[in-house]
């Protein structure tokens, strides 16, 4: 029997400042979906959301839940006004009796439920906002970008814990190693269309391009079937005229379909400039210790960057990896050791933190009042690469428009700030480029761009990234930070670390027994070791298994706790109910977990 869907949209309908971002959409989220939500920034893909979530009233359409069903969505800018703690407003819509959620939740994410609202960063808010989502466990969870301010670990954690859910879920995400490991379909917005493909996001680009060239063959068609009309009617229409007028308003009906046809927009016009050359050495660093109070960020490290290098710094957030990359640009001094930068070098920096980027300008005005910018007694033209260009013309190259120049900076979207930031660090030749979270919010073809702009760039860059995806696709050198002053240089990208680091790891010392999956691991292990005989999906499952066991193992703790209240019954017989229901749900999930956890060490043992 077909189960009902867990959300309908019918011909919706919106507009923005008169222009229209969905025209007659449907849309049906089912059961057990895990959709990818792609498109080009500025596209609608956090509007659409924001309507399926119930936030936003379209124009015209239907948005249908079922009773019952909750919608839950995880909100960019959350509202915590009113609440003294993040744990406070992540726990605020549950039961005293389920707020443990929210502590578990914390510690794979990596905040403190206990930061005061008043001080917390924003990339604290959001992720109290994905604790809360996680924690309240609906039926459909709309996740927009949740792996921003995320680090590596703790992108690693939510990707487990959304393999395991039975939730369905809706994803926007610029991080394809996370949206290929995730999604089983993908919604694609294109030009107010939006269409659905029954595959994961891996086959998206395949899928892309199947549709564009179809579109471009229909096109293709379309034209000479106009073409060949419009010879007709110039040529044998005079003779037959009152008889063909059905045929003529067949025509004038071509051209005008042909003429709303809407083009895609292309790619935007990136371009690096490498400038001078560089000496071949471009940083030295020897015997480099820096700490801030009793936190240590690095301890008597060694780096050599040679001329074309691409290094890529990892590690949690915090760990100190934009402290140490001003470091190396003798933006920071170290506490010991020293830095010699290499000759003729010009640097470029990108922030993450946007600080650059000031919100009320409008886009026109941030670009002409850079310094690096300005032409000289224009207020129209900006420096590019030192050719002055008409500001406009410079913004429609990264996809702006002539309207959004005078727009508000504040007003852009997050991938839009991105792509501003690219245009200005772009516009002036460098031949260092320091990226520190240079992919946040850009979409899949912007970031394609990027990484071909700088596979081609002669330059030498320094990456410090949490996407696993660019980081393989980037970099030559990965320095992995993991604390207490640990630093690390392996070749290779994000894989070939992951693969040095585990040849690399003590091998297991033989035990009579195999260790109870639900014992915590030492101190200092933070990584199980990839062991032989298993897939490469095993190798991950052996590794998830004892967080899911422990979560599991405490979720039990709990549920026992409240059921052995002795007037649980009496007081609230539906609660009682659902409690005994989940524990005998969880205790059942327990054994067939530690059942799969003994198979696989077995595989893995012969």
């Amino acid at each position: 029997m077909a189960r009902a869907p867990l959300l309908q949209l019918s011909g919706i309908s919106l507009t923005f400042g008169g222009n229209p971002v969905f025209d007659g959409l449907d849309l049906v989220v089912q059961p057990g979906d895990r959709l990818a939500l792609v498109g080009r920034n500025g596209s609608g893909k956090s509007t659409l959301m924001k309507v399926m979530a119930g936030l936003v009233e379209p124009d015209h359409g239907e948005r249908i839940v079922p009773p019952g069903v909750r919608v839950g969505y995880m909100e960019q800018e959350p509202d915590l006004s009113g609440f003294a703690t993040l744990g406070d407003f992540a726990a605020s819509a549950l039961e005293e009796a389920d707020r443990y959620r929210v502590e578990m939740v914390a510690e794979g994410l990596k905040f403190r439920p206990e930061t005061p609202v008043a001080t917390a960063s924003g990339g604290e808010r959001r992720r109290a906002a994905l604790a809360k989502l996680l924690a309240e466990a609906p039926e459909l969870m709309l996740l927009d970008e949740p792996t921003n301010h995320l680090d590596i670990q703790a992108i690693g954690w939510l990707e487990a814990q959304l393999r395991e859910t039975r939730t369905a879920f809706v994803l926007i995400s610029h991080d394809r190693a996370f949206l290929r490991a995730l999604t089983r379909a993908t919604l694609w917005i294109d030009r107010g269309r939006t269409l659905r493909n029954e595959r994961g996001f891996d086959a998206f680009e395949e899928w892309r391009e199947q549709v564009w060239a179809e579109e471009d063959e229909a096109r293709h068609k379309l034209d000479r079937k106009i073409k060949a009309e419009a010879r007709w009617a110039v040529e044998g229409i005079s003779a037959r005229r009152k008889r063909n007028q059905g045929r003529l308003r067949a025509l004038e009906a071509m051209r005008a379909e042909r003429a709303g046809q809407i083009r895609r927009q292309g790619t935007a016009a990136m371009e690096l400039d490498s400038g001078a050359q560089s000496g071949r050495r471009v940083i030295e660093a020897k015997g480099l210790s820096k700490r801030f109070g009793d936190k240590e960020i690095v301890r008597n490290f060694d780096l050599r960057v040679m001329r074309g290098d691409r290094v890529a710094f990892v590690g949690p957030n915090g760990v100190g990896k934009t402290t140490l990359l001003k470091m190396l640009t003798a933006e920071i001094a170290p506490d010991a050791g020293t830095v010699t930068l290499g000759t003729k070098l010009e640097i470029a920096v990108f922030d993450q933190a946007r600080a650059t980027l000031d919100l009320s300008m409008s886009l026109w005005d941030g670009m002409v009042n850079d310094p690096d910018m300005r032409v000289s007694g224009r207020s129209d033209q900006v420096m590019v690469r030192g050719v002055p260009k008409h500001v406009v013309a410079y913004l429609k190259d990264f996809l702006f428009d002539e309207a959004q120049a005078r727009a508000p900076i504040g007003s852009l979207s997050g991938g839009e700030r991105a792509r501003l930031l690219l245009a200005r660090i772009m516009a002036k030749p460098s031949n260092l480029l320091v990226l520190d979270e240079p992919t946040n919010d850009l979409d899949v073809e912007t970031l394609d761009l990027l990484q071909d702009i700088l596979g081609d760039y002669d330059g030498t860059v320094l990456l410090v990234s949490h996407d696993r995806d660019f980081i393989d696709r980037v970099a030559s050198t990965t320095i992995a930070m993991e604390g207490d002053g640990r630093a690390t240089v392996y070749a290779g990208g994000w894989s070939d670390y992951q693969a040095q680091r585990a040849l690399s790891a003590p091998p297991e010392t033989a035990s009579p027994a195999p260790k109870k999956p639900g014992t915590p691991k030492p101190a200092t292990a933070k990584e199980a070791p990839r062991k032989p005989g298993l897939s490469f999906t095993e190798k991950h499952r052996l590794e998830a298994l004892p967080g899911i066991i422990e979560k599991l193992e405490f979720e039990i703790g709990k549920l026992s706790e409240l059921l052995s209240e002795p007037d649980l019954f009496t007081r609230a017989p539906a609660k009682f109910a659902k409690a005994t229901e989940m524990l005998a749900e969880r205790q059942a999930t327990l054994s067939a977990a530690e059942e799969e956890w003994l198979e696989l060490e077995e595989k893995a043992a012969s």
